[in-house]
C-alpha cells in the first residue's frame, strides 16, 4: 500500500489534482457541514421551510448539472469551467452575509429562490464536475481516481472538524472561511497545469485515452443519453437510494444529533467532531474501495453500499443515545466510498467514456436532486408530524426497496461492456 501511494505522488497530475479536490471540499464543508444547523437554530426556519430551501437548490442543480455535464464532455480536460465555479465560490461569504440573509428575513420564498441559483451555480451543480474532472484525469493520465477522490474527503473531514469550533464562535465565519479557502483554489486552477510540461506527458499519459478523446462528443450524441433505457433504470435506483444523501445526512441529522446534548453549543462542538472522524474514515474508505471493487466487482459493491444504508439510516431511528448515534453514523463512509467510486465505474463499464461526464450529472446527480425535489418537503413535513426517528425507519424502508430493486436491473460486470473494461 505504501509503495502504491509513493508511486502515486510521483505523479504531477495526480497530485494536482488530489490538491484541486481537497480544496473544493475543504471550502464546501467549512459551511456546508453547518448549513442545516445555520438554518434551523440561527435563522428559525420549520423542517417544512428547510426542506423547501433543499428543493429549491435541487431544482435549480438538476437542469444546471446537465448543462455543465455537457459542457465539460465537450471541453475534455480543460478547466476553463472549473475557474468559473470557483470564482463564484470566492463571493460567498459577502453573499450569505449581505444579500441571503437580508432576503430570506424580507420574503422567504424570494431569498430561496435566489439562494438556491447561488448554491447551483458554486457547488451543488459544481460538484459532480470537479469529480468529473478528476475522474478523467485519473484515465488519461495514469493515477487511481479513488486516491485521489480520497482527498476530498480528507479536506472536508478537517474543514468539518473546524466548523464545529468556529460556529460557536460567530457562524458567519464559517462562511468567510470557505471564500479564504476559494481564493487559494482559484489560484491553483490558474497556476498548476502539468500538462504544459511535455515530460510529463511523456511519462504519464495514457495513449489510448487520448486517441478516444481526440473526437469529443457532439450534442447529439450527448442528447441520446436521455434515450439509453439503461440510464433510466439507473436513475430510479439513484433517486430511491442516494437522494438521501442530502435528505438524511444533510437535512435531518445535524440538528436530531445536536439535541441529545445540554447546550446547542455543546452539540454543535460535537457533532463538528463527529462529521470530521466520519469524513475521515471516507477519506481511507476512498483508498480501499477501489481494491474491494476488484476483489467482488461494480454491482456487488453498489449493492453493499445501499445495505450499509439501511442500516445506517434505521440504526438511527432505533438508537438511543449520542455515543450510539454517533457509531452508527460512522457507516456513513464505506457507503459513500462505495456509491460514488462504483457508480462511476458502473458508467465508464457500460457506457462510452467519452459522455462520462455527462453520464454521471444525468445518472447519478441529476437523480439525486430529482429525488431531493420528491422527498425533501414531504419527508420535512413528516418529520415535523411524527419525529426524526420514526422518519428514519421510512427511509430506511425506501431504501430497502431501492436494493431489491437494484439487484433485479444493475448489469453484471461482464455484460454490454462498452466502455473501459475492468481488467484496464
Amino acid at each position: 500500500m505504501q509503495n502504491i501511494f509513493t508511486k502515486a505522488l510521483r505523479n504531477p497530475f495526480y497530485r494536482t489534482g488530489s490538491l484541486e479536490i481537497l480544496l473544493f471540499f475543504a471550502g464546501w464543508g467549512i459551511w456546508w457541514s453547518f448549513f442545516q444547523i445555520w438554518l434551523t437554530t440561527k435563522q428559525g426556519f420549520s423542517g417544512a421551510q428547510v426542506g423547501t430551501i433543499y428543493t429549491f437548490g435541487s431544482a435549480v442543480a438538476l437542469v444546471l448539472m446537465f448543462v455543465y455535464g455537457s459542457l465539460q464532455d465537450k471541453l475534455g480536460l480543460k478547466k476553463h469551467l472549473l475557474i468559473a465555479m470557483v470564482g463564484c465560490q470566492v463571493l460567498l461569504a459577502p453573499f450569505f452575509t449581505w444579500v441571503y440573509v437580508p432576503m430570506l428575513e424580507s420574503n422567504f420564498y424570494v431569498g430561496a429562490m435566489v439562494g438556491a441559483v447561488y448554491l447551483a451555480v458554486a457547488y451543488l451543480a459544481a460538484c459532480p464536475v470537479f469529480e468529473a474532472v478528476t475522474e478523467r484525469l485519473s484515465r488519461r493520465y495514469s493515477f487511481e481516481y479513488g486516491q485521489a477522490r480520497a482527498w476530498g474527503s480528507f479536506g472536508y473531514a478537517m474543514s468539518a472538524l473546524a466548523a464545529g469550533f468556529l460556529f460557536t464562535i460567530n457562524p458567519y465565519l464559517v462562511f468567510w472561511t470557505g471564500s479564504a479557502v476559494s481564493a487559494v483554489l482559484l489560484a491553483v486552477l490558474l497556476l498548476m497545469k502539468p500538462e504544459n510540461k511535455e515530460e510529463n506527458i511523456a511519462a504519464y499519459e495514457n495513449s489510448e485515452e487520448r486517441n478516444k478523446a481526440v473526437k469529443s462528443p457532439s450534442l447529439k450524441e450527448i442528447i441520446k443519453v436521455f434515450g439509453i433505457f439503461d440510464v433510466w433504470k439507473i436513475i430510479i435506483f439513484v433517486i430511491l437510494s442516494w437522494t438521501f444523501y442530502t435528505v438524511f445526512d444533510q437535512q435531518m441529522f445535524p440538528e436530531f444529533f445536536t439535541r441529545f446534548f445540554a447546550t446547542p453549543e455543546e452539540g454543535q462542538q460535537a457533532y463538528g467532531i463527529l462529521n470530521s472522524v466520519q469524513v475521515f474514515l471516507e477519506f481511507l474508505m476512498m483508498g480501499l474501495v477501489p481494491v474491494l471493487m476488484k476483489k467482488i466487482g461494480v454491482r456487488h459493491s453498489l449493492l453493499l453500499g445501499c445495505l450499509i444504508m439501511i442500516c445506517r439510516i434505521g440504526g438511527c431511528g432505533l438508537a438511543s443515545t449520542p455515543l450510539g448515534i454517533g457509531l452508527i453514523k460512522l457507516l456513513h463512509a464505506p457507503e459513500t466510498a462505495l456509491f460514488v467510486l462504483a457508480i462511476f465505474r458502473y458508467f465508464t463499464l457500460h457506457f462510452d467514456t467519452r459522455v462520462s461526464a455527462t453520464l454521471y450529472m444525468v445518472g447519478f446527480q441529476i437523480a439525486a436532486s430529482v429525488g431531493g425535489i420528491i422527498f425533501s418537503v414531504p419527508l420535512g413535513s413528516l418529520r415535523d408530524s411524527i419525529g426524526y426517528q420514526s422518519t428514519f425507519l421510512t427511509i430506511a424502508g425506501i431504501v430497502l426497496v431501492a436494493t431489491l430493486y437494484a439487484f433485479c436491473i444493475l448489469k453484471k460486470d461482464d455484460r454490454d461492456v462498452e466502455g473501459q473494461p475492468l481488467e484496464a
